[in-house]
């Protein structure tokens, strides 16, 4: 019989990312001074730090193993579902795509996952603005960083990491070349941001507008079904 770990230190104390480790060592050196300063500003640096160590947790999910599965790359909420050309800078073509926004608020998992098995056919970062990442337009004007796949069933797809108006940072460390496993992380973007998927033709999401994601467990899509795409009412 398998089991998996449920304890309280699987909730309460998660793995963090490697990158978060020098701001909590920042925010912990912060709020040392802090209390030599004034007993109170000690313990809202001790607050602060805490919620720093949230913020990079990076805990593990259970991505299922199913053949061309499309997973979410991002916690957070369905934001917009639209029928979309991918970005020029992918090299994609006139194809109509289906793009998936999922945005990620601060109090989201950062960690960003790799949504289906394939390989990097070509990665590109493009500079920008930081627009509510809410916002259609962020998609073209923000900082992102673009990613094209070729998944393991020759399907092209597209995944876009998009800064947001709080967060400033994109950390990707996938490359042109690099294969990966549904599930697995290639990177985060700090405080706040959002993710993009770009579906190819005739496959349908099967998620709604609103629905919760979980990175690398959510199923976005399957790309070999042909399963209408799913509609759903917030209660």
């Amino acid at each position: 019989m398998k089991t998996i770990d449920i304890s309280w230190r699987r909730y309460i104390l998660p793995n963090i990312h490697n990158e978060g480790w020098k701001f909590v060592g920042i925010f912990a050196a912060v709020t040392a001074l802090l209390a030599m300063m004034w007993e109170p500003l000690g313990w809202i640096g001790i607050a602060l730090t805490i919620w720093c160590f949230y913020f990079f947790r990076d805990p593990e999910r259970v991505t299922p193993e199913i053949s061309d599965v499309v997973v979410s790359p991002a916690d957070g909420i369905v934001q917009m579902i639209t029928k979309v050309k991918a970005p020029e800078e992918l090299g994609l073509g006139d194809q109509k795509f289906t793009r998936v926004s999922v945005f990620m608020s601060v109090f989201n998992v950062h960690v960003n996952r790799a949504p289906a098995e394939g390989k990097i056919t070509k990665a590109v970062y493009v500079p920008g603005k930081f627009f509510n990442a809410t916002l259609d337009k962020a998609s073209k004007d923000n900082e992102r960083q673009l990613l094209a796949m070729k998944t393991k069933s020759g399907k092209d797809i597209a995944f876009v990491q998009i800064a947001g108006l709080v967060a400033r940072r994109i950390l990707c460390e996938a490359t042109e070349g690099q294969e990966y496993k549904a599930g697995e992380r290639f990177g985060m973007i700090r405080f706040g941001s959002r993710l993009d998927v770009y579906l190819p033709e005739g496959v349908e999401p099967q998620v709604c507008l609103g629905q919760t994601m979980v990175a690398g467990e959510s199923v976005i899509a399957h790309l070999k079904s042909d399963a209408v795409q799913v509609k759903g009412v917030v209660r």
